[in-house]
């Protein structure tokens, strides 16, 4: 399953390209950045209350699954069963109203209004409140995959990354199955708004925690997309890139397998090694 990212997402512009000293004028596509305005209307002592909860820059598309997944990778919902509906509610707004009686947890959210395409936690009020705690952070498994699946995840990812093809401009989460069959994809000017795409759609249909399921990152591994993960019950990620210290430290913690410079047949296993089969041996 793909993303629905659609011709909104690129935008023709003409510019001017300078090859060898000679310029020449030629249409190139880039990735749209557009504002996402995400609001929650429940019921508070009897009355209906209707809360901006966050602005985030994102590529128009699955917004939806985006703002239920970053809601819930925030820990401000729990659950499907809390949402009543998810619904447009104007131009790049979308609103979720939440059953009655049901009660967002707002307590460990606060951030600025303002959340930039680069960074999720950038607006953050505390240090605490960059921590969020998954429900399913104490479940086990028993998940065994040889080295080999993983060499053939980063091509599936590039056949699939039709924007990125396109334009060049945008980051990829990957869904994989333990068998190495794709899921879902979604691309985003966001790397984490990638990922809460993905892991909205899973929270809407009610198909978390994502425990026997391979997270794979186009780019690099930082400590914001190892908490989405953490939250969304997701036990082995692998990045084309490098994690972050913060990364790998966080992985540890959560029981997570985190994989580093997936590419060419080759990569780096920074935590949970055991979920790996091959012949691991430092033959220096």
């Amino acid at each position: 399953m793909k993303t629905d990212l659609s011709r909104a997402s690129v935008k023709s512009i003409t510019t001017k390209k300078v090859r060898h000293g000679l310029v020449e004028e030629f249409n190139d596509e880039v990735a749209v950045e557009e504002p996402l305005e995400i609001q929650l209307l429940y019921s508070n002592n009897n009355e209906r209350v209707n809360k901006n909860i966050s602005v985030t820059m994102r590529t128009p598309g699955n917004d939806k699954d985006l703002a239920a997944g970053f809601l819930f990778t925030e820990g401000i919902l729990q659950s499907r069963q809390q949402v009543s509906s998810v619904d447009h509610s104007g131009d790049n707004q979308i609103l979720i109203t939440l059953n009655d009686n049901e009660i967002p947890s707002l307590q460990n959210a606060d951030r600025n209004f303002y959340t930039t395409s680069s960074c999720g936690v950038c607006g953050k009020s505390s240090i605490d409140a960059i921590k969020t705690i998954s429900v399913y952070k104490d479940t086990t498994d028993q998940i065994s995959l040889n080295a080999d699946l993983f060499y053939r995840l980063p091509d599936t990812l590039r056949k699939n990354q039709e924007v990125f093809e396109s334009t060049g401009g945008l980051h990829a989460s990957a869904l994989f199955d333990t068998d190495g069959n794709l899921i879902m994809l979604c691309e985003d000017v966001g790397r984490h708004n990638a990922l809460d795409k993905i892991i909205g759609a899973a929270f809407l249909n009610d198909r978390l925690p994502l425990a026997e399921n391979i997270l794979l990152l186009s780019g690099r591994a930082s400590f914001e997309l190892i908490q989405k993960a953490a939250m969304a019950g997701i036990k082995i990620v692998a990045a084309i890139g490098a994690p972050s210290s913060l990364a790998v430290q966080l992985a540890k913690e959560s029981g997570i397998t985190l994989i580093g410079f997936l590419k060419n047949n080759r990569f780096n296993i920074y935590s949970g090694e055991q979920r790996i089969t091959a012949d691991l041996t430092d033959h220096n």
